[in-house]
C-alpha cells in the first residue's frame, strides 16, 4: 500500500496535478472501533480542467477533483479503484465536453499504469 501510494502521488506531481487529500479510511475505521482492511482515498485533480465539467453541469462536482480508492484485499493484492468518466458523463447528463472527459481518461489511465510492478 505504501508503495502504491508513493508511486501515485509521483506520478500526480510529475504530471503537475494538483493533489489535494490523503484519506486514510482504515485509520478513520479504527478509531470508530471498526476494523478495515487498508484503504486509502487520494484526491487530486486539474482544476483548469476539472472546472469545465463543473460549467456544464455543477452537480459534476460530486465526483470532482478525481477520487482514486487504494485498498488491499485480504491475500494482500492492491487494488486501485475509480469511476469510469464516461459513467460520470452519462450521470450529470454532460454531453458538450467530450474532448475534456477523453483527457481526464488518458491521464487516469496513466496514473493507474503507474503502479504496476517494477
Amino acid at each position: 500500500m505504501p508503495e502504491t501510494i508513493a508511486r501515485i502521488k509521483e506520478d500526480i506531481a510529475a504530471k503537475g496535478i494538483k493533489f489535494f487529500a490523503e484519506i486514510d479510511q482504515t485509520k478513520l475505521a479504527h478509531d470508530a472501533g471498526i476494523e478495515l482492511r487498508p484503504s486509502t482515498l487520494l484526491i487530486f485533480g486539474n482544476p483548469p480542467l476539472g472546472a469545465q465539467f463543473l460549467t456544464s453541469n455543477p452537480d459534476a462536482g460530486l465526483d470532482w477533483p478525481v477520487r482514486l480508492l487504494v485498498r488491499q484485499d485480504e491475500i494482500g493484492t492492491v487494488w486501485v479503484v475509480y469511476s469510469d468518466f464516461d459513467w460520470i458523463a452519462h450521470r450529470f447528463g454532460v454531453k458538450d465536453r467530450e474532448a475534456q472527459f477523453r483527457m481526464a481518461s488518458m491521464v487516469i489511465s496513466s496514473i493507474t499504469a503507474s503502479v504496476g510492478s517494477k
